[in-house]
């Protein structure tokens, strides 16, 4: 593949510095900035990762910020999930939509006050959507970007690593809660969340120029825990069935089809503004949805197009994230399949670059 030509409009991160000199060998663009995708080699970061502790430059999960008396009905028109029960010190998964009941993102909300919450954004560009509903709507709210960045600490070391920078006080922060802890004399919120199924935190760095120490001071730390730069993975990602938005669902998706019909309480989500779409969708049911397809033979190459799923010479889905997983022994993907063979066990065929491959599809991902 071409390189991609650094530019002004290509964003750097506040821990760019640090990333490089971890040997980094290759990014993605991500909401307009670098996200590191690979140090060592995918099957390297892999292991170590499932083995250890990493740190993951995911300043690329830029933050909406909603300020103002209506912040908490601008979040709620934004989402299908009920958020009347939310609290400060909470982060929900939250499913954003158009007004056709389409997904336009899948962020991580987090309510700082009842005034004032961050939206950490999976990519595309939903600040405009969300100046454009405050606007239209004449909402009493401020929305904007703010200079926050998060920095991602994973693996099942990750409890021991940041005890030593923020203290055991990180030891009791639940799943999806978070707490303001100190660093060098500025309070972070530092979530228990990320984007693996190993476990760890995320820190909303809040301004540029505590990047590289924060990261500095993880790395000191957990020189003895083997502790390595990292980054989201492929293959572990898909064993766990962490959905990526903009490849395996888009905004002609709704969250039932990407198996998110749990975070959506269209009934009582009153103000949202797919809510009316979505209370169709919730009553038949959607006609295609998200599954785990194991792919049969060798190693499938890398995924950076919609892969056909055939049943004889009828496309019934397609594959849009695959790779070989060494802990399963076998070629794991995410598919979007029709629910006339969405059932466990179903056999079907993937149109590869070149060649056909017998696939399976199953209900439950690997982990």
């Amino acid at each position: 593949m071409a390189l991609i030509s650094p530019s002004r409009r290509l964003r750097r991160t506040p821990f760019s510095d640090g990333v490089e000199a971890a040997g980094v060998k290759a990014f993605t663009v991500y909401n307009h900035m670098l996200l590191p995708t690979v140090f060592r080699s995918v099957e390297e970061d892999y292991r170590h990762l499932k083995d250890a502790v990493q740190v993951w430059d995911v300043a690329c999960e830029r933050q909406v910020e909603l300020r103002g008396p209506d912040a908490s009905r601008l979040m709620q028109m934004l989402t299908p999930r009920d958020l009347r029960s939310m609290l400060p010190g909470q982060c929900y998964y939250v499913p954003i939509v158009d007004e056709t009941g389409g997904m336009l993102n899948d962020p991580v909300a987090v309510k700082l006050a009842e005034d004032r919450w961050w939206i950490s954004i999976a990519d595309s560009d939903l600040l405009y959507w969300v100046k454009g509903l405050a606007y239209g709507f004449r909402l009493d709210v401020l929305v904007d970007e703010p200079d926050v960045s998060p920095l991602a600490v994973q693996g099942p070391k990750a409890d021991d690593l940041m005890a030593r920078v923020f203290g055991d006080a990180v030891r009791d922060i639940r799943f999806f809660r978070y707490k303001m802890l100190d660093f060098q004399g500025r309070s972070l919120a530092v979530a228990r969340s990320g984007y693996s199924r190993q476990g760890g935190f995320e820190i909303y760095v809040d301004g540029s120029d505590l990047g590289m120490p924060l990261w500095n001071a993880l790395m000191e730390a957990g020189k003895d825990l083997d502790v390595h730069a990292g980054c989201p993975n492929l293959i572990e990602r898909i064993e766990g069935g962490l959905l990526s938005f903009g490849n395996d669902m888009t905004d002609d998706n709704t969250p039932h089809e990407c198996g998110l019909g749990k975070f959506c309480n269209t009934q009582t989500a009153i103000g949202c503004v797919g809510r009316d779409a979505l209370l169709r969708v919730a009553q038949e049911g959607p006609i295609r949805q998200i599954r785990a397809i194991e792919i049969h033979g060798d190693r499938v190459p890398s995924c950076d197009r919609p892969w056909p799923l055939m049943s004889g010479d009828t496309q019934v889905g397609q594959v849009t994230s695959a790779a070989y997983s060494p802990d399963f022994g076998t070629n794991v993907a995410i598919g979007m399949v029709r629910m006339t063979h969405w059932e466990e066990g179903t056999d079907l065929d993937v149109v590869l670059p070149g060649e056909v491959r017998a696939a399976q599809v199953w209900q439950t991902f690997w982990v």
